[in-house]
């Protein structure tokens, strides 16, 4: 009984010199923070999503504060954050409001698939195994990576078996980009006005164009043709526009024989105010 008594006393003695002297080295050795970090941190929306390419907000402040890092690097906050960063450290600050844009209309209905899949219901998967599910090889794989991986609520497959974007909750964090194997969810900054091609089918023959989806890109170019602005060029197969020139006349909209241009603004409804 005595031996576990001493035994008590010295871990209880052993303990609390050790606390005293971790609290000593802890003062002794301490680094003073930047009040800047704190300041900056106050600024930022605390959602931890990694898409400043930081752990999170915590180092993202901390980056920001000893000026190794931009201050439009949030998308989640967008402009409105950048702007109060930049006048808190005295920089000037360009950013802009972005969120995803699904180029893709292959839907169930419009997009028929090759078989039936029985592998690992994810879109990663089925490309790296099969190349896709869909006759399309551009397409919507259509099993929600791109959803799992929203931290923002953003993301929710449709019945039509397409992921569709709420555009008053995107953030533009990138996160369902990098997540997609397709690469057909796009960066558009959310004044953008003009407009956009909703197709990634980069297949020049036509009649293949139409047998892999029925709202396909065929390229016969009747949009470049027809532009007042001449604004719209062939990239790599898609038509694209360019937005400095753009009017959003509609004139490709209303011309397209497949219907896949859209007016960003209106069609696709970008321009939602949060």
């Amino acid at each position: 009984m005595g031996i576990v008594l001493v035994t008590a006393v010295f871990a209880v003695i052993l303990a609390m010199s050790l606390g005293v002297a971790l609290g000593f080295f802890r003062e002794f050795f301490k680094v003073e923070k930047d009040p800047m970090i704190g300041k900056v941190r106050a600024i930022l929306p605390g959602a931890n999503c990694g898409a400043c390419s930081y752990p999170g907000c915590d180092s993202y402040a901390e980056a920001v504060a000893s000026r190794a890092c931009e201050v439009t690097r949030c998308s989640v906050g967008g402009k409105a954050v950048a702007d109060s960063l930049a006048a808190l450290l005295g920089v000037n600050a360009s950013a802009e409001d972005i969120v995803a844009v699904l180029a893709c209309q292959g839907s169930k209905e419009h997009a028929p698939v090759k078989g039936d899949y029985v592998g690992v219901k994810t879109c990663r998967a089925a490309k790296l195994s099969t190349g896709g599910t869909k006759l399309c090889a551009w397409g919507c794989l259509g099993f929600g990576d791109c959803t799992l991986v929203c931290k923002f609520d953003a993301l929710h497959m449709g019945e039509d078996g397409l992921p569709h974007v709420d555009y008053a909750k995107c953030t533009g964090c990138g996160m369902c980009i990098a997540e997609c194997p397709q690469v057909i969810l796009k960066r558009v900054p959310k004044d953008t006005k003009g407009s956009m091609v909703i197709c990634s089918n980069r297949n020049t023959v036509k009649a293949m164009v139409m047998k892999t989806c029925k709202v396909g890109c065929i390229k016969c170019e009747i949009c470049v043709k027809n532009c007042p602005e001449n604004c719209i060029t062939m990239v790599n197969g898609i038509p694209v526009t360019d937005y400095e020139k753009c009017t959003s006349c509609g004139v490709c909209v209303q011309k397209c024989p497949t219907k896949v241009y859209k007016l960003l603004q209106t069609d696709i409804g970008i321009a939602v105010e949060v």
